[in-house]
């Protein structure tokens, strides 16, 4: 699977997600460029957001958060 430009965006935003916190949402702001806000209605259109501008988590969202970020922690080891 191709890392394409709308899945980096989607990547950037779920690494966003404290997953210490399930009460703290995101929220695009009106003044966030275009290629974020397309990404954080697609992620809700996924299901994995609350709301089509951010919000939190659903179930399957914190799922595949908990895994990306873990990935990401692996994938920055020096080596």
């Amino acid at each position: 699977m191709p890392i394409t430009p709308e899945l980096n965006a989607e990547i950037r935003i779920l690494n966003l997600y404290n997953l210490d916190s399930v009460r703290e949402g995101l929220k695009a702001h009106k003044d966030a460029d275009e290629a974020t806000k397309a990404a954080i209605a697609r992620l809700h259109h996924k299901g994995l957001l609350t709301q089509p501008d951010g919000g939190y988590l659903t179930d399957l969202g914190v799922h595949c958060a908990e895994h990306l970020q873990m990935a990401l922690r692996i994938l920055d080891v020096p080596g």
